[in-house]
């Protein structure tokens, strides 16, 4: 049979439309039929590069009587987590309830307007201690909710109270420096000074944590704990974790950094862009870029979401095996396929580091590479309207709504884009998307909303930052750039609101800390007036550590200063000049390369 998931956006729910299975994409008409029927939700949520996410797939989704105790006890819903977001976050918060090994693919139990009653995530087709087979799992919850049903409902309505109150937060005071390098000594003392990295197997690469860590202030203030962002970088860029042509996996199922988890994702690969460079490690930026450029990006210039850890080899799927080949060998394969969806927030992060490796590195095609992600997102990823929304295939949009992480984390790629260019443009787009995202702009699923299914937000940053997170740091860069104190007040707001948990819990907090600590000490600001663009005072600056870094003609400067950046007020000078400004306090302007010191 063909269900009706074959004509969706999402490559993993079509990968599902021939199973015998009686799948309903997310939407209204699952849960009405749900309510018909009176019939419990059976919400399985996945990826297209999840390898357990496939091997459920041909295990139980395609066996037919597996199918038939689903379609005759539930209605059966499939989800793509990289579309819906905030669904998978709603119900991974929920499944928390029920069991501790959190991952995907996630199967969730609800009630027919949607409150999670039971949930776990992989269960094969045979009982295989301690987990039991996939159609005794069925059995036992259909049999709980038509003998059981009243239990079943209070269990449902007491996971809901627990994400309400999970929900609560004070404001405290904004951390000082001494908070800020506690909290990152406290991130310190969980590492593994044998392998690098933090924790024990599986081990993630916790890019938001090392960006954190790299923070100058932290660098000052808990040095060793700044140099474990270094040796975790080195660790994993010298081990299996980084596949042959310079492209990083999701995570190590060993401590050692062995036995990867072959699929490769945007979010990890863009964000460790940013700690290469940061680190310096011109080889690893080198081959991440070429990662990111050479397979990741689609003809229409935005990034894909990830590559498989799955490929067709003689035959047969294998997972790994294509990477485990030389890589000239690899030409000879067919390769793992790659998920074309083009998330917004996702191609703003790669938007944004690639910008800024093409000026640390003087890569124009880097800079060339990010104006096109950057063009294809605002073209694309738009409703009829013209409202951002989370991704495209193909060039055509999905009806999923942005998160305010989306449209955060774009606005912030954006401005850096701005930067590595000198193109007001860049800049004023993100100014207004980013005053979107502040007034309530991108948002809840509509779904969630109109059934009152309780989702608690989770301020935690998990492979990306979190919502509040992404919104306080692009916030922080517009005030860098001179858009007005209203951005740093957002940013301040956002991090009292959240400080006190951020202390407590320090490596779930990365993103928000490095916030935090871009607000408790004064940025620098480097601008460069100059028809050179690739003159001896540019690239003097371009090597500078700053938080701002900006080269732009005389004319330039002028459109900023015009479009309310006030960093660039009073330098539309015609003379080539080197400006060196503390939180907006500037030194008398330099012409000599060599008195812009590359050092704060």
């Amino acid at each position: 049979m063909t269900n009706r998931l074959a004509e969706t956006l999402s490559p993993y729910l079509r990968a599902h439309a021939d199973n015998p299975v009686d799948w309903y994409p997310w939407g209204e008409e699952a849960f009405a039929e749900a309510q018909r029927r009176d019939v419990p939700l059976l919400i399985s949520i996945g990826y297209s590069t999840c390898h357990w996410c496939h091997v459920m797939a041909r295990e139980s989704f395609a066996d037919p009587a597996t199918a038939a105790l689903i379609n005759d006890g539930f209605v059966a819903v499939k989800v793509d987590r990289e579309e819906h977001p905030q669904v998978d976050g709603a119900y991974m918060a929920a499944a928390s309830a029920f069991t501790q090994n959190l991952g995907w693919p996630l199967t969730v139990f609800t009630t027919p307007r949607g409150r999670t009653f039971y949930a776990g995530t992989y269960w094969p087709p045979e009982a295989r201690a301690p987990m039991p087979a996939f159609r005794d799992v069925l059995a036992a919850v259909r049999e709980a909710w038509t003998q059981r049903r009243a239990q079943a409902e209070e269990s449902a309505d007491a996971v809901t109270e627990a994400l309400a109150r999970a929900a609560e937060t004070s404001p405290s005071d904004l951390p000082d420096p001494a908070a800020i390098a506690a909290a990152a000594t406290a991130i310190a003392q969980r590492e593994d000074r044998q392998f690098g990295g933090f924790g024990a197997a599986p081990k993630f690469p916790v890019a938001t944590t090392l960006r954190f860590l790299q923070h100058p202030l932290v660098r000052e203030g808990a040095p060793d704990a700044a140099a474990a962002a270094g040796r975790a970088l080195a660790a994993m860029a010298d081990s299996d974790l980084r596949d042959a042509d310079g492209g990083f996996f999701r995570y190590a199922t060993q401590r050692d950094w062995t036995v990867p988890h072959y699929e490769r994702m945007l979010t990890d690969n863009a964000q460790l862009l940013d700690v290469a460079r940061d680190a310096g490690d011109e080889q690893v930026v080198r081959g991440i870029a070429a990662f990111l450029v050479g397979v990741l990006r689609r003809e229409d210039g935005g990034f894909g979401a990830a590559q498989d850890s799955e490929s067709v080899i003689d035959g047969a799927r294998s997972e790994g095996g294509y990477y485990l080949r030389p890589v000239p060998e690899r030409a000879e394969l067919e390769p793992p396929a790659v998920d074309g969806k083009v998330i917004t927030g996702w191609n703003g992060l790669a938007i944004g580091a690639l910008a800024r490796a093409g000026a640390a590195f003087d890569e124009s095609a880097w800079i060339d590479a990010a104006v096109a992600a950057a063009d294809a997102v605002l073209r694309a990823n738009r409703d009829s309207d013209g409202v951002l929304v989370r991704a495209s295939l193909d060039g055509r949009a999905s009806a999923a709504v942005a998160t305010v992480a989306d449209l955060a984390l774009l606005a912030d790629g954006l401005f850096a884009l701005a930067l590595a260019t000198g193109e007001l443009q860049w800049a004023t787009t993100a100014r207004g998307i980013l005053d979107h995202a502040i007034a309530g702009g991108g948002g809840r699923d509509p779904l969630l909303s109109a059934q009152g299914i309780a989702s608690s937000p989770d301020h935690t940053d998990g492979d990306l930052p979190s919502d509040a997170a992404a919104v306080a740091g692009a916030a922080l860069t517009a005030w860098w750039l001179g858009a007005g104190e209203g951005y740093r007040e957002e940013a301040t707001g956002i991090v009292r609101t959240l400080a006190a948990r951020s202390l407590e819990q320090p490596f779930a907090h990365g993103t928000l800390l490095r916030v935090a600590a871009g607000l408790a000490l004064p940025p620098r600001q480097l601008v460069v007036v100059t028809a050179a663009r690739d003159g001896a005072l540019a690239d003097a600056a371009r090597g500078a550590e700053a938080e701002v870094v900006a080269v732009v003609a005389p004319d330039q400067a002028r459109r900023f200063a015009d479009a309310g950046f006030a960093l660039f007020e009073g330098k539309d000078t015609t003379a080539e000049r080197a400006y060196d400004c503390r939180a907006f306090v500037c030194r008398l302007p330099v012409s000599d390369p060599a008195e812009v010191s590359a050092t704060r």
